[in-house]
């Protein structure tokens, strides 16, 4: 499959608007010695503030990956993962192993706005539970951070791979977030082939309640007033799959970048030219993953990763 070079550069995360390509090249040894934020959690807990939002960290399921490290990212030399084991530590397991964690992210705005991205790997008998750990536990950590699935009003799925939208229904179709619109790429929902699981677990049944957003492009989904306001929008990120998003959430020089699956694994940090085995298009990945590393660093944003082993990722 081909595509084309995904147009996105600092103006796009910061202003969700004209897109800018900006060239450069990220630094490995920089990045293999940067230090994961200084608050950081497995669950709930340990929320960033970004003007007058509130990004919270949901840990939905932690295991080992059914693939040794070595053949999910086939790319990767010795020297790859020594620098990725600086940074992420506990995704180094016995042998060859890949130990990750499969991480949503609660958003609390003003005005009781609450917002979703991604809903984990869900219940024994989702699509995921072929090969994630399942039963996930999003729905006691939304209990946790004091969050009612009803008082929802936004979520945001980065791609539609099952273990990204498991708790977007229940297992008879039934929204889990009743009172809120699931907003996804139209270029997502249109390249799924015939069959496709995403399809029939949740597109269809979204569809029926109404609840559906495909969207086109670059699209703010909530802003805030004032000096401590802020905005949150959704930024196209192909490669990983045809229609990926990220979320970029940006107030006041300060930002954080839901990254979805740009990258799912630290050694794709030191080195964005390592490619994962299940990306659709490995050229565009790279070219959406080293842009978006570059713009991060530029404008001092933190990553809020899926699969890392610690929410947040600050690039020196």
């Amino acid at each position: 499959m081909s595509e084309t070079s995904p147009q996105f550069g600092r103006r796009t995360f910061l202003l969700a608007a004209t897109a800018v390509t900006v060239a450069g090249s990220t630094g490995v040894a920089e990045l293999a010695s940067a230090a994961p934020a200084s608050r950081t959690g497995r669950g709930t807990g340990a929320s960033r503030s970004v003007g007058a939002f509130e990004v919270i960290p949901l840990l939905d399921a932690a295991g080992p990956f059914f693939l040794d490290r070595q053949v999910a990212f086939p790319d990767a030399t010795p020297h790859d993962w020594d620098l990725a084991r600086a940074v992420d530590p506990a995704a180094f397991g016995p042998g060859e192993s890949w130990q990750l964690d499969f991480r949503c992210f609660a958003i609390r705005g003003p005005r009781g706005r609450l917002m979703l991205v991604d809903t984990g790997v869900g219940p024994d008998g989702s699509p995921a539970a072929a090969w994630a750990p399942t039963p996930g536990r999003l729905p006691s950590e939304l209990e946790r951070a004091g969050i009612d699935p009803a008082e929802v009003d936004t979520v945001v799925l980065t791609h539609l791979h099952e273990d990204h939208f498991g708790w977007s229904v229940g297992l008879d179709g039934t929204p889990m977030f009743p009172n809120a619109r699931y907003v996804v790429q139209q270029r997502e929902v249109a390249a799924l082939p015939d069959g496709d699981a995403a399809r029939s677990y949740v597109v269809d049944p979204l569809r029926t309640t109404g609840q559906l957003d495909e969207v086109g492009g670059a699209t703010r989904l909530a802003s805030a007033p004032g000096r401590a306001g802020g905005s949150i929008r959704v930024v196209p990120t192909p490669g990983h799959t045809p229609g990926h998003q990220s979320v970029v959430v940006d107030a006041g020089g300060k930002q954080v970048i839901v990254t979805g699956d740009v990258l799912v694994h630290a050694v794709q940090i030191v080195d964005p030219a390592v490619a994962y085995r299940y990306e659709a298009d490995l050229d565009v990945a790279r070219r959406t993953r080293q842009r978006l590393l570059d713009e991060a660093r530029a404008s001092r944003a933190v990553l809020a990763t899926a699969h890392l082993n610690h929410p947040w990722t600050e690039l020196a």
